[in-house]
């Protein structure tokens, strides 16, 4: 987790992975993303490389849970909040 500030506030922004679409296997890309609750977060609004499709769009508020990945546990985004 890192900390940003936007207009004297300070948020802060850890790594949520969100998963891409149509890749045959289990594919993630990290977003960062903006804390709004204890499981909700809001991703950062970034451009969505082209040969990728998201499961959730950047800007998106995101239900998220602690799950195990290629290389540990990790923030991944399952539901639209």
């Amino acid at each position: 987790m890192r900390l940003g500030q936007s207009r004297g506030i300070i948020k802060a922004v850890e790594t949520v992975y969100v998963a891409l679409r149509d890749e045959g296997v289990d594919v993630w890309r990290p977003v960062e993303a903006e804390r709004i609750s204890e499981s909700v977060y809001r991703l950062a609004n970034v451009s969505v490389p082209d040969a990728e499709e998201w499961e959730f769009s950047p800007g998106s508020t995101v239900q998220c849970e602690l799950r195990e990945l290629f290389d540990g546990r990790a923030l991944v985004a399952v539901f639209a909040a």
